[in-house]
């Protein structure tokens, strides 16, 4: 089917709206913002996951914990000894989580916060989401958030000890943000009748939702083949990933129903949260995987 200048123009809206909602960057805002767009902007989001590993791979490489057999990046560069330094790895995976959360402007974990306090609030679904609109955090959220991060750097830590906290980083940013479109897929409602759950909710077909897993296949093995250290990643590796990818999905499809059934549906905050979670349960299914 040939495509014409106003598909091409959904698409860029589309990538416009992806980037400037899952990532810090300055982008010019899309042209449009509707479900067509919403849909197509969820469908990127694990190649935004992609360009966030590289990020974040890079700055865990600065911190002395590259790739297996490669020498700390400021060594490597200068070619200078006295520069073989390494951060502690549990140090290296708190500066690392912190500047995901700067790069995405925390957006994730203030939305992982304010469904917690809607989910734990125990009041009926319209109060919940309103407690959810609220810009405070109730100790639901609180603590949620506090454990979650404390999780994410200890299992981060743990991948960066031996070796893995890059391949790590790659797989449970791209398959977090891979949950997005699977909650957005058809037959998902929307909470609220504004916001971003609102266009996003239910506009993703089931054959968006397949080319965005293939985007997030296609865009985890671009980044096995220029990573250096990550080509030598064999089958055995390959079909543990897998496995630790479906059940973080699954786990994060059980938290999603259980917020669909609770809220009446999805919500943006909804939809952040799922991020946080599937990422924390990929990277603590990778310690134990390792």
């Amino acid at each position: 089917m040939r495509r014409g200048p106003g598909d091409l123009a959904v698409t860029l809206d589309a990538a416009r709206l992806a980037m400037g909602t899952l990532t810090v960057l300055r982008v010019r805002p899309p042209g449009a913002v509707d479900r067509g767009v919403g849909g197509r902007a969820m469908v990127l989001a694990p190649v935004v996951g992609g360009l966030l590993a590289v990020v974040a791979g890079f700055a865990l490489w600065l911190l002395g914990w590259g790739p297996p057999g490669r020498s700390p990046l400021l060594s490597a560069v200068l070619g200078v000894p006295a520069f073989d330094v390494r951060v502690h790895p549990f140090l290296a995976s708190a500066l690392v989580v912190a500047s995901l959360a700067a790069l995405t402007r925390a957006m994730h974990l203030d939305g992982l916060a304010d469904t917690a306090d809607g989910l734990g609030s125990g009041r009926p679904p319209a109060e919940a989401l309103e407690v959810m609109r609220r810009g405070d955090v109730g100790p639901f959220g609180v603590v949620t958030l506090v454990l979650t991060l404390l999780v994410q750097v200890l299992a981060l830590g743990v991948l960066v000890a031996g070796g893995l906290g890059i391949a790590g980083l790659a797989l449970a940013l791209v398959i977090s943000r891979l949950a997005l479109p699977l909650l957005c897929s058809r037959g998902v409602p929307a909470a609220r009748r504004d916001g971003l759950g609102q266009v996003v909710a239910g506009s993703v077909s089931r054959g968006q939702l397949l080319l965005a897993t293939v985007l997030a296949v296609v865009v985890l093995a671009a980044l096995s083949l220029v990573s250096p250290g990550l080509q030598s990643l064999g089958v055995e590796t390959v079909v543990r990933a897998c496995v630790v990818s479906a059940l973080a999905l699954l786990a994060t499809g059980l938290f999603a129903r259980r917020a669909v059934r609770r809220l009446g549906g999805v919500t943006g905050d909804v939809l952040g949260a799922a991020v946080e979670v599937t990422f924390t349960v990929v990277l603590v299914l990778l310690t134990v995987a390792a």
